[in-house]
């Protein structure tokens, strides 16, 4: 849950104060839009958009803490069904609060919040797809530049290898010739002895 503010709580206490911020929630997403104090639909902002990204998870434990704020089984499947499926490319912003002035009773200054559930317009599309070309290809150069880098580490590795086994492979070259030689004599003692 978003910090609270400094100073006075809506309402009498902090208990009252969720109270208030959860029928709020429940009322926006019931009818899209409402109108409030300014106060209390800035308190109210990230209170929704943190459901309604709780909503877009769409996952079991998402809805029942979702179900545990809002009491309203209809509010909230139609958080998880319509509003969830309207906001899905969108990466925040999903509430837009505008002033409309003040109250004519109290003077109190009055503001309309709303859900933004119109589409992430073409513009911002287009970037977001330019912005994802261009990581790709970044990505590409990253993995070609590392490539020759790893296909030199192992021919190094061959040469050592090689310059490492040929003394060996000498010794075992001139003890293989003295081993042939040795049963060549044994051969050659065999026959005469016969």
């Amino acid at each position: 849950m978003p910090t609270p503010t400094k100073g006075p709580r809506l309402g009498g206490g902090p208990a009252h104060e969720r109270l208030m911020l959860a029928n709020l929630a429940a009322a926006l997403f019931e009818h899209k839009r409402i109108t409030t104090t300014v106060t209390k639909a800035k308190r109210l902002k990230p209170y929704a958009e943190r459901l309604v990204t709780f909503a877009k998870r769409g996952d079991l434990a998402s809805r029942r803490r979702v179900l545990g704020l809002i009491s309203n089984k209809g509010v909230v499947h139609e958080l998880f069904t319509d509003i969830a499926q309207a906001v899905e490319n969108r990466d925040g912003g999903y509430t837009r609060i505008t002033k409309i002035g003040n109250r004519k009773g109290d003077n109190a200054p009055m503001a309309v919040i709303e859900l933004v559930l119109e589409p992430v317009s073409a513009k911002q599309a287009v970037v977001a797809e330019a912005t994802s070309a261009a990581k790709r290809d970044a990505d590409k150069k990253e993995a070609a530049a590392a490539a020759p880098a790893a296909e030199e580490a192992p021919e190094a590795e061959v040469v050592e290898t090689e310059a490492v086994e040929a003394p060996e492979a000498e010794a075992a070259t001139e003890e293989a010739p003295a081993a042939e030689e040795a049963p060549a004599e044994d051969k050659a003692e065999e026959k005469g002895a016969k």
